[in-house]
């Protein structure tokens, strides 16, 4: 049986267990009035991401040897894959992509999003840094074409690669499955980048609230 609000683009998907512990279920956090309802979460999401462009850029200043460079900065982007796969986008904005095999051993894509309340800062957080990521790697590559680095380049396709994949999804995830995703994806992420510039520069402090003393 498929879960309340549960969407999917393929029918007859099976459905799996998001997870085998007594973790939270799928979209049940009651986050309306909390500044942050997973504060780990979202630190994850973004301490694997960031870190692994800082090791990228600074990796010259502390190691000669671009085996090793190589091989953390990708752990890193591994690491971050699988946590903004498996973890940030189900709990922070309530979104799911997935794939298996049918019995003819034919592939499936399925896209999930669950209607529920999210909560809006962690919302920003994701997208954010799910937006922003690329983008930083992509000019990264400008710089290897143009400089003739041809094996961090390898180290940045990687990168674009895994990040890219996360963001494709997840916006075939928000947007639908059926949905032109060329034109969706270029509108979000010029939403979201005037959104979150925009909040971070404009947004003001809310006034303190007077507590109801209760006398009569």
């Amino acid at each position: 049986m498929n879960n309340p609000g549960m969407t999917s683009a393929t029918p007859g998907v099976p459905q799996v267990p998001l997870l085998d512990d007594d973790t939270i279920a799928f979209g049940e956090e009651d986050n309306a009035n909390k500044h942050f309802v997973h504060p780990y979460i979202v630190f994850f999401h973004l301490v694997f991401r960031c870190s692994a462009i800082v090791v990228y850029m600074l990796c010259g200043w502390f190691s000669d040897s671009f085996i090793a460079s190589f091989v953390l900065v990708t752990l890193l982007l591994s690491a971050d894959f699988w946590t903004v796969k498996n973890i940030s986008g189900r709990l922070l904005v309530g979104l799911r992509w997935w794939n298996y095999v049918d019995d003819d051993g034919k592939s499936h894509w399925v896209f999930e999003a669950k209607q529920n309340r999210v909560n809006q800062n962690e919302s920003r957080l994701f997208w954010m840094g799910l937006v922003m990521c690329p983008l930083v790697w992509s000019t990264f590559f400008i710089f290897c074409l143009f400089g003739l680095k041809f094996k961090w380049m390898l180290l940045v396709l990687i990168a674009l690669t895994l990040n890219g994949a996360n963001l494709y999804g997840y916006i075939k995830c928000k947007f639908g499955a059926k949905e032109n995703l060329k034109s969706a994806t270029t509108e979000f992420v010029k939403r979201q980048l005037f959104q979150n510039a925009s909040t971070f520069m404009f947004t003001q402090p809310a006034p303190p609230t007077t507590a109801n003393t209760g006398v009569v």
